[in-house]
Parts: C-alpha cells; structure tokens; sequence
C-alpha cells in the first residue's frame, strides 16, 4: 500500500477490484490518466471543482466536507463493502497519511495478500 493509492474520497485504491486483479489493471485514482479505469477518470469526487481549486489531495479539507457525492458514495460502501470513505478521510485528517497506510496494512493485509473490498476476497499482492 502506498500513498499515491489513497484516492482524495478517502478510497484505498489498493482494496479495489480494479487495482488487485492482472488483466486492465488500473493504476489507482492519482495514477497517470490512461492507466485509470474509465468509471474512477469520470468520477465526480475526483473531478470536483472546489477540490482542484483548492489544490488538496483530499476531500476533508473541503469546507462543505462532508458533501452530498461523499455521503452518497460513503452510504454505498458501508452498506455493501463495509468500509467507510468518511472515516477513512477523519482518519487521515486527525492522523496522518502514514499512520493510515499503517492502520489499512493491519486491516486488510494478510502475509502476502490484500484483500479485495469489492469481491470480498484475498488476492495476492503484485
């Protein structure tokens, strides 16, 4: 898990289907433009204007954080993927970048395999 992989919704592009598995693997929401996944490049969040105003990484710096899209994408993952972006993003508000790579290795690493949020299953790391 690296920095680059946290997406500025407080998504770990690490734990997505899109990221873990071989074949069109997509290179992570802050990765170069034609390595992203159609669906991540058109995203809303990343696209949003107050964010590329204010030049931040992440969306808590945002002064409507919380916004509607956030909470919208947030209800989604706690209902299917038990994860939540919200939290992720208090998280690294309160904590720091590298604390939360080190809280997201302890939650989701197993030896040599992460684990896939959206499948619901371990792949191993490449």
């Amino acid at each position: 898990m690296k920095i680059k992989l946290i997406a500025p919704c407080g998504m770990n592009c690490a734990l997505c289907i899109g990221f873990v598995r071989e074949k069109n693997r997509c290179a992570g929401c802050n990765g170069a433009s034609k390595d992203i996944h159609k669906g991540c490049r058109n995203c809303r969040i990343t696209n949003c204007p107050k964010l590329k105003a204010s030049k931040s990484k992440y969306c808590f710096t945002c002064d409507i954080f919380p916004c509607a899209r956030l909470k919208q994408l947030d209800k989604r993952y706690r209902t299917k993927y038990e994860m939540s972006m919200i939290e992720n993003l208090e998280y690294i508000r309160d904590n720091g970048i590298r604390k939360f790579i080190q809280h997201e290795k302890r939650r989701w690493v197993k030896g040599d395999k992460v684990y896939c949020v959206h499948r619901k299953k371990y792949y191993k790391i490449t």
